[in-house]
């Protein structure tokens, strides 16, 4: 699947540095070359940027009509 900038994703797995968990939604910032990857900010409910991060394709979906809104607390990511 390709994605556009500003497109809505869901991660499909985490990724543990940035403190990402599978399930969380952001917005697609940047499209890096061949589609392989994607520069993706998580934004925190009160709309804070919580991450930018670089995600490969295969690890994001598109968003859905059957998608909930789930909050949780996101901890600090490691170094």
């Amino acid at each position: 699947m390709r994605f556009r900038e500003h497109d809505r994703v869901v991660l499909t797995a985490p990724i543990d540095r940035a403190g990402l968990q599978a399930g969380d939604v952001g917005t697609i910032v940047h499209v890096y070359a061949r589609d392989e990857a994607y520069e993706v900010e998580f934004v925190a409910l009160d709309g804070h940027t919580a991450e930018v991060a670089a995600v490969p394709r295969d690890h994001l979906r598109p968003v859905c009509a059957a998608d909930l809104t789930h909050a949780r607390t996101m901890t600090a990511a490691t170094s």
